[in-house]
C-alpha cells in the first residue's frame, strides 16, 4: 500500500493598518472576513452586533469615515488606511455622549441589542444637522431596526440629545419618561 502524504496550505492572513476610535491599530485576520467580524473576531469589539448579516437590520453599523456602514457587508480589506468609529469610541472617557445619556434617561435602548448602531447613526445625523426633524431623525434612522422599543422613544432620545449638543437646557417631555402621566 501506497502513502499519499498530504501538504498541509497555510491559510495567508491579510494585514491591514487603519485608525479604530482614534487609535492607530495594525491587525492581521483571514482575508474573507467581514469587517464585523474583524472587529468583534480579530480586535475584541464586541459592542458592534451581528444581525441578520444581511445588510437589512443595521445591527452592525458602524462609522468608516464619519459615515455609517453596515459592517456585515464590507470585507474587512476595504477598511486599509482609513478611520472607523465603534461604539467603544463613543463615549469620552468615562462621560457618556450625550446621545447615550438620552437613550438611557428615556429607555430608548430596551435589550439593547439595536443601539450601537443607532447611537453611531444618529450622532452623524446630529453632527450634519443640529436641529432635525422627526421626518428626518425617522429618515435617518431607517435602516435599523429594532424589535422592542416601538422607536418613540429612540427617536425622542435623538431629539432630547441633539437639543443639548446645541445647549440648550432641555428635560425629557414628563409623557416621555416611564410611569408618569
Amino acid at each position: 500500500m501506497k502513502t499519499v502524504k498530504k501538504s498541509k496550505t497555510k491559510l495567508e492572513k491579510a494585514h491591514i493598518s487603519l485608525r479604530v476610535n482614534g487609535e492607530s491599530v495594525e491587525v492581521a485576520f483571514a482575508p474573507h472576513k467581514t469587517l464585523l467580524e474583524v472587529l468583534r473576531e480579530d480586535m475584541g469589539l464586541t459592542g458592534t452586533k451581528h444581525g441578520c448579516e444581511l445588510g437589512e437590520c443595521g445591527c452592525c453599523a458602524v462609522l468608516v469615515d464619519g459615515q455609517p456602514v453596515l459592517s456585515c457587508l464590507v470585507l474587512g480589506l476595504a477598511v486599509e488606511g482609513r478611520e472607523v468609529a465603534t461604539i467603544e469610541g463613543m463615549a469620552d472617557g468615562t462621560s457618556l455622549h450625550p446621545l447615550q445619556q438620552t437613550f438611557a434617561e428615556l429607555g430608548a435602548a430596551q435589550c439593547g441589542y439595536c443601539t450601537p448602531g443607532f447611537l453611531l447613526t444618529a450622532k452623524v445625523l446630529i453632527e450634519k444637522d443640529a436641529k432635525p426633524t422627526r421626518e428626518e431623525i425617522k429618515e435617518a434612522l431607517a435602516g435599523n431596526i429594532c424589535r422592542c422599543t416601538g422607536y418613540i422613544k429612540i427617536y425622542e432620545a435623538v431629539e432630547l440629545a441633539a437639543a443639548r449638543m446645541r445647549g440648550e437646557q432641555a428635560e425629557p417631555a414628563e409623557e416621555s419618561i416611564y410611569g408618569r402621566q
